[in-house]
């Protein structure tokens, strides 16, 4: 084929006419192949990951490498190396493990002693058998070209397909339930990432990227690590103490007032409630092991703290000012705790353990439903849940700059709260 886009595989008309596709990757897939768009279905595979399948021993040892295992394909009387989209992959399992690249990069590694074809989610109604002959790859990689320089950014979490995307898996994936409420309260991350909300089998960016992932961002290297940062997570322990402490003197004002609360009255509460608190921190004490004197606090540190606390109660009434007019927070209303960025948190992490093979599946279910309880007991609703999330991540990234970190929540917290499809809509809180 002189256009260098021909493929081999199952007819169109001998597939299935209606087949539900796992994701919309296999989805475009399928209808381009039905059509016999060629060019079309290409444009798709250069927009996401192609996964492969290797040893987890060759992975372990040799983690820049990638291994190919050809298999004979009697629809091409060749050999062939498989290829899978994220909706195609299976559970994940502790051997193989799926490591993923993009169609330009196997356009580029491709060598003369490698198979003839590459064989994309064989035996799937949305197959396809590539010639990989030097003319084919070039087209490949024209395709990819066309499909970074249309992306309104490269993908900082190492994924081909755009960010801010709400996706989800239609076959494989729970989409009601409380497994599927828990998943959903990382939905604001997985948005943010153009990552398939409701992946329990999670594979993510594959094996490398997300052992890679977790030791940057958390020092997380094994299933030890994992585990002790998912349980302080899921027991909110991560959350700032100070950023707890302020909203639950105002949290109590409110209740005693039962009204709205001054700024100037939270803060002067909070500094009477923080001053008490260091002075009997000092205090004598009986305990089981008779009379002890506490810790002193100096006063320059006693003074330290309150202007802290002064400064902290500003703010996070600043935020939630702007969070009342972007919509992420009605008015009259305010945040009574943070603990949602760490409950969502510890639903992505229990993905992203899994992803790198730091727990099993079961594991990461048990913690996903942990996850969706915790967020269930400490919060009324989805958007109630997500402007304590949204407020954690800024307190901890954005510095009141109102730049990419708070933007990219609120544009996945308005496609969270009005597509038709998002989780948040169909999904009740309790």
């Amino acid at each position: 084929m002189n256009t260098g886009e021909g493929s081999v595989g199952t007819p169109p008309s001998a597939v299935a006419p209606s087949w539900t596709a796992p994701s919309d990757i296999e989805r475009r897939l399928y209808e381009a192949k039905m059509r016999g768009d060629w060019p079309a279905f290409f444009d798709v595979l250069a927009g996401t990951d192609l996964f492969l399948a290797v040893s987890r021993r060759q992975a372990d040892s040799a983690p820049d490498s990638v291994f190919f295992t050809p298999y004979w394909n009697p629809q091409t009387n060749t050999q062939c190396l498989a290829v899978f989209t994220e909706g195609m992959l299976p559970a994940p399992v502790p051997d193989p493990v799926f490591v993923a690249r993009s169609l330009d990069w196997y356009g580029r590694a491709w060598e003369d002693a490698d198979p003839p074809f590459l064989a994309v989610n064989p035996g799937s109604p949305c197959e396809a058998f590539l010639p990989t002959t030097p003319a084919h790859r070039a087209v490949w990689r024209q395709h990819h070209e066309r499909a970074r320089n249309a992306r309104a950014a490269d993908s900082a979490c190492g994924q081909s397909h755009t960010h801010g995307k709400l996706r989800a898996l239609h076959v494989g994936g729970p989409l009601h339930g409380p497994v599927a409420h828990g998943l959903a309260c990382a939905a604001l991350l997985f948005v943010k990432n153009g990552e398939l909300w409701n992946s329990m089998g999670y594979h993510g960016s594959g094996y490398h990227h997300e052992k890679y992932r977790l030791e940057k961002w958390w020092g997380v290297t094994s299933r030890e690590t994992w585990y002790r940062t998912q349980e302080r997570l899921l027991n909110a322990d991560m959350v700032s103490d100070v950023w707890q402490f302020v909203l639950s003197v105002r949290h109590a004002l409110a209740r005693d007032f039962a009204g709205s609360v001054a700024i100037e009255h939270w803060r002067e509460s909070a500094e009477r409630v923080l001053r008490r608190g260091i002075e009997e921190a000092g205090a004598a004490r009986i305990t089981p092991e008779g009379v002890t004197r506490g810790q002193p606090v100096s006063a320059a540190e006693a003074e330290s703290q309150v202007a802290g606390v002064r400064r902290m109660i500003g703010r996070i009434a600043r935020y939630e000012a702007r969070f009342r007019a972007d919509g992420l927070l009605p008015e009259g209303s305010y945040i009574r705790t943070t603990e949602a960025w760490d409950y969502g948190r510890a639903s992505g992490m229990a993905r992203w353990g899994l992803g790198a093979r730091f727990c099993t599946l079961e594991d990461a279910e048990q913690a996903v439903l942990r996850a969706g309880r915790a967020a269930q007991s400490a919060y009324r609703s989805w958007e109630d849940f997500s402007a304590g999330y949204i407020l954690g991540r800024c307190l901890h990234f954005d510095e009141e700059e109102f730049g990419s970190w708070y933007q990219e929540m609120v544009d996945a917290h308005r496609l969270l709260t009005t597509d038709p499809a998002s989780p948040w809509l169909n999904i009740p809180w309790k």
